[in-house]
């Protein structure tokens, strides 16, 4: 970078004494044409008075004299009667001259082109004489373009100069630009005291850095959570089987034993088959199809499946709505509805009631499950769908879960578009909406 910076600046010196070279050449070249035709007009002025005054003798008194100004005399046929530089009459005719023929016309012309005669590049300038011919006063431009080339070499050592001590200059303040940057505290982005510039870039640093600390938090009470959750079912599956292995169970409370052996290797199975949900959908390696879903009948079904789990706390479930088709992945989907369901089952209280709707709406399909269950805290509304985030930590092992299905729901609503919302007071129940985006293709 700040070799970059370096030759950028030598660059921009560079064009910039190469343009000022440029632009003074055209300024001079300009300026001295002026005088050039300023001088040939007076010139021309002068003879044509002391031609008008005496005659054509005195163009014959200029013959001789080493003149820098061609003089020549055109009469209305376009011969040459008389010029400095070559014979007469070895001379073409000049009444095809653009300068001859304004001359002619209105009294005066000029023009600016390369001699046939001499072989430069000329300024004519003619005036009508009073015996109605024409005279011609010429000189050559050489001379600019040499004066422009004159001050080349100057110009060419100046910008040498220059260049070296744009180098150092450039090398001296690019090492004071970047200082900063260099010193930036890359750990607390927003302490440093450097260019204005830099604060979005700073500000999107400290924002990556606290998501990274957040993520870094997570994963670190994911782990505990984790081994928590696996290490409690697997203890008492050891503890239960140690027993029975040492013979410190009678026979007939072998069955109970046996069945709080399968109930705990069955809470581990789900516990270990939410967590692979979870990571394919964090890697969004789900390679399941889209399909079209009626989401009133897939949650008929939901109900149906979670119909004896409600029985046995005697809560009434109902569902409300239309048949609503939705482009999506049918398990997903599935998974989505039947933790939302089964959580306002299991977060319910004895004789409850489990409402769902499900229907189009403007922005799209909907599923509404409101229920009359013991109801979530304001500030825990954020961290529920949080993995292994328990509201309740010292009543989650009676009602059972893994603490990863609100996970599960916020996951594939990501996947899908979706938004969730929810709406909960204690003791007054839990209103969760999941909201689709209306076109689903």
């Amino acid at each position: 970078m700040r070799k970059k910076i370096q030759r950028s600046m030598v660059m921009v010196l560079f064009i910039t004494l190469l343009l000022s070279y440029a632009i003074l050449t055209v300024i001079m070249y300009n300026r001295n044409l002026a005088l050039l035709e300023s001088e040939v007009r007076q010139e021309a002025r002068y003879i044509r008075t002391a031609v008008n005054i005496s005659g054509s003798e005195y163009l014959e008194e200029m013959n001789g004299v080493d003149w820098t100004t061609r003089v020549t005399q055109i009469d209305r046929d376009g011969n040459v009667l008389y010029d400095t530089r070559r014979d007469e009459s070895t001379l073409e005719n000049h009444s095809g001259r653009k300068e001859i023929k304004e001359a002619f016309a209105s009294g005066e012309g000029e023009e600016i082109r390369v001699s046939d005669t001499v072989g430069q590049e000329m300024y004519y300038y003619a005036l009508r004489l009073d015996d109605g011919t024409v005279l011609r006063v010429s000189k050559s431009m050489d001379g600019l373009v040499g004066t422009a080339l004159d001050i080349f070499p100057i110009m060419a050592a100046l910008a040498a100069l220059m260049l070296v001590i744009a180098y150092f200059l450039a090398k001296w303040q690019t090492r004071r630009l970047v200082r900063p940057i260099y010193e930036l505290d890359l750990e607390h982005p927003l302490e440093n005291e450097t260019y204005e510039e830099l604060t979005p870039f700073l500000e999107a640093m400290d924002k990556q850095n606290k998501e990274k600390e957040a993520v870094s938090n997570m994963r670190k009470e994911f782990s505990a959570n984790v081994s928590h959750e696996l290490k409690t079912p697997l203890t008492s599956i050891s503890g239960y089987a140690e027993i029975m292995k040492n013979g410190m169970v009678r026979p007939q409370d072998i069955p109970l034993f046996s069945e709080r052996i399968y109930k705990e290797a069955r809470r581990l199975i789900t516990l270990v088959e939410d967590i692979i949900k979870l990571s394919k959908l964090d890697e969004e390696s789900v390679e399941l199809e889209k399909q079209d879903v009626d989401l009133y009948e897939l949650t008929r079904e939901i109900i149906s499946r979670l119909s004896p789990q409600a029985s046995q706390k005697n809560i009434r479930m109902e569902v409300t709505g239309e048949p609503v088709n939705y482009f999506g992945i049918r398990q997903i989907l599935d998974e989505m509805i039947y933790n939302v369901c089964e959580n306002a089952v299991k977060y319910n209280n004895e004789n409850g009631r489990v409402s769902v709707w499900v229907g189009n709406t403007l922005d799209g399909p909907k599923i509404t499950v409101s229920d009359t269950g013991i109801g979530i805290p304001k500030e825990h509304h954020e961290r529920i769908f949080e993995r292994f985030y328990r509201v309740d930590k010292s009543h989650s092992k009676e009602r059972g879960g893994t603490g990863l299905g609100l996970s599960i729901v916020k996951h594939g609503a990501l996947l899908h578009g979706a938004k969730v919302m929810v709406d909960s007071t204690p003791g007054r129940g839990t209103r969760i909406e999941m909201q689709f985006p209306k076109v689903g293709k």
